[in-house]
């Protein structure tokens, strides 16, 4: 789907943040399970699936790209280059997502010895996992936000 209006723009960014909330509720409970190594598989798994859904929702996916004409294809090429983009317009990898996750999730080390403090501790691991899969979500979900606006503005970019 091809944005094509600023109301098309805020409803899909409407739309990606409630999914991504739910998505982040997930992460959270697998995260607050005491099996080490649980909640990185599950990060991984549900930004395979979240990433994606969010470009889609934006008219960013690889396909939906592909599917515009050659003017529009490659402004938006421009532009989500221009933002600095890894995860629109192209295929979303493990590598990238676990890349994307790491850098905000911090040190998956300490995430994990949270595990074996009963309670406290998986509560807190719970906490670091929901907020780096809402912040890894929403931030997408602004890129994507940003890429729209301009290509709806008809400017480039900076």
């Amino acid at each position: 789907m091809l944005i094509r209006t600023m109301d098309d723009l805020e409803q899909a960014r409407k739309a990606c943040r409630a999914m991504v909330t739910k998505r982040a509720s997930v992460a959270a409970g697998t995260s607050a399970l005491p099996l080490p190594g649980a909640d990185i598989a599950a990060d991984v798994a549900i930004m395979l699936e979240l990433i994606p859904a969010i470009n889609r929702q934006f008219g960013l996916s690889q396909d939906q790209i592909e599917g515009y004409d050659l003017a529009t294809k490659q402004l938006v090429y421009q532009l989500i280059k221009r933002a600095g983009m890894a995860l629109a317009g192209q295929a979303v990898t493990k590598t990238l997502v676990t890349r994307a996750l790491t850098k905000v999730a911090g040190q998956t080390v300490a995430r994990q010895a949270l595990r074996f403090v009963p309670v406290v501790g998986w509560g807190i691991n719970a906490a670091i996992g929901f907020g780096a899969m809402k912040y890894v979500g929403n931030s997408h979900i602004d890129d994507c936000f940003e890429v729209c606006k301009r290509l709806l503005d008809g400017r480039p970019g900076e």
